[in-house]
This record gives C-alpha cells, structure tokens and sequence, in this order.
C-alpha cells in the first residue's frame, strides 16, 4: 500500500506487517514517513517482519532485458503480473512462472517448479506437520520461518496469489503444499474449531467462550495475524463479547489464545 504512488505528508507511523525482500521497496515504503508536514518533526517505524534489517543494504538491481512472453496478438488478454515480498509473477495463456533468484541470477522459473523448491526448503527444515504447527502457533517462530523461505527465494504470499487462496490462511497454503494437507478456508476452519471443540468450549464460563468464538470468527476474516495484533479487543464483536477481562479464566488470556491458536490449526 505505501510502496509508490503515495503522498500523504501527515503519516507519523510506518508499520512493516509484510515481509520484505527488496531494499528498493523497503526504502521506498519507509521514504513515505518523511515526507514534511505541518507540526511534523519526526516519525515512527514499527517493524514486526525484520524489514529494518535492509537499511544500509545496497540497491543492487540487476540489468532487466526487454520482457520476453509468449504472449502473442491473437489473444487479447495481456497476461497478468502478480507482485508479493519483491518477487513478481507472470500469468498468461502461455502459463505461470515466478522470477526466481538461482546463485544471483534472475530466472523465470514455473509455479509448480517454484512450489516444489518451496516445499522442499520447508521440509528440509521442518521435517513434520506437528513440527510446522507447532512452529506456527510461536509467533516468533512462525516469523522466522517465514523469513528463512523469502531469504531463501521462496514466498508463500506470492503463491497464495498466483493459487487463488486469498481466502485461505498462510498455514493451510504451506501445509497443503509441503505435508500433503487438505487446506481449510480460514471462515471454514474457524467454524470447525466451532464445534470440533465444542466440548473444551462449554467447560468454559459463558462469557470466556463467547470472546474465544468470536476471536475465532475474526481469524475467519483476516488469518493468524490478529492473534498478535495488539488492537484484537478493540474489535467491536469481541468487545462486546466480553474482551480482554472475561478471558481471565483457566489460566489467563495468554494461555486461552495460545490453546486456541493450537486447536484452531487441529481443526
């Protein structure tokens, strides 16, 4: 969203939620915190994906030849550019490809080429789906093993977009992809967890399973991230619910979210 074309001199908060590949885009998306304003005298950057790490790296941009399709005049479709974490896809009738990093090299590569080299990285390091779930319930070590694919040239953003999964949470599109699991779209496994764990849930006070429920039905809306997104009980539904007080149950809120987090992604 603040990558190019914006020019809104009043921002004060720069907030990396994305995972960044590219010290030009970085750069570009932290310039829009300077620009000047009125009563203006500083800005903030929040980074929570290790975005900063790009200061002071080089803009090493290798030379692009002029863009070579398949594409011919007899289909009046042009094709289709997909762009996520600074990797960029290509989409036509002649087929899907990521522009793929290999030993510094920029290489057009296929989806399905690109998705096996995903995969077996992931393997590689996270050798079962316990493993992998256990990993992504850590926020830090779902992070990091995130950041470990995009280092090593693999997005799982950007084969979310190119595979029309918007609606599926990064967690079914990497299990799916690397260990062989059905995926779930994120409202469909929110309402398994619904009553999958109907039994762990009326164990609880009304009050408590109506917050749990509807932090759920959230990560229905918007994925794993709101479990750490620090305005999660200023959402209007989980407000209501009870908030942040009526999790003081069993153990308190941390433990509640995190057995949530573990039960939702077993659903």
């Amino acid at each position: 969203m603040i990558s190019t074309g914006v020019d809104i001199p009043v921002v004060r908060n720069i907030v990396f939620f994305r995972y960044i590949h590219s010290p030009i885009s970085f750069h570009q998306m932290v310039g829009r915190g300077t620009r000047l304003a009125e009563n203006k005298l500083m800005f903030t950057v929040y980074d929570y994906t290790d975005a900063t790490r790009l200061f002071g790296e080089e803009f090493l941009v290798k030379a692009r030849k002029p863009r070579v399709t398949n594409y011919d005049e007899t289909h009046d479709e042009p094709p289709v550019i997909v762009v996520a974490d600074g990797f960029e896809a290509e989409i036509s009738h002649a087929g899907r490809y990521v522009v793929a990093d290999e030993s510094g090299r920029a290489r057009r590569v296929s989806v399905e080429e690109y998705k096996q080299g995903l995969a077996h990285r992931l393997i590689a390091n996270i050798a079962t789906l316990d493993e992998f779930r256990a990993k992504w319930i850590n926020p830090a070590d779902r992070r990091g093993m995130i950041q470990d694919l995009v280092k090593s040239g693999y997005s799982p953003e950007i084969v979310r977009r190119v595979e029309n999964m918007t609606e599926y949470d990064l967690y079914d599109v990497l299990a799916d992809l690397a260990y062989g699991v059905a995926p779930h779209k994120r409202v469909v496994r929110a309402f398994s967890f619904s009553y999958k764990q109907r039994s762990w849930l009326d164990a609880m006070p009304e009050r408590t399973k109506a917050v749990i429920l509807a932090i759920a039905a959230q990560f229905g809306r918007e994925g794993t991230e709101v479990f750490e997104n620090p305005q999660l009980f200023n959402v209007a539904t989980i407000r209501a619910a009870g908030g942040l007080d009526a999790l003081k149950w069993n153990g308190g809120p941390a433990e509640l979210i995190s057995e949530t987090k573990r039960r939702l992604f077993a659903a």
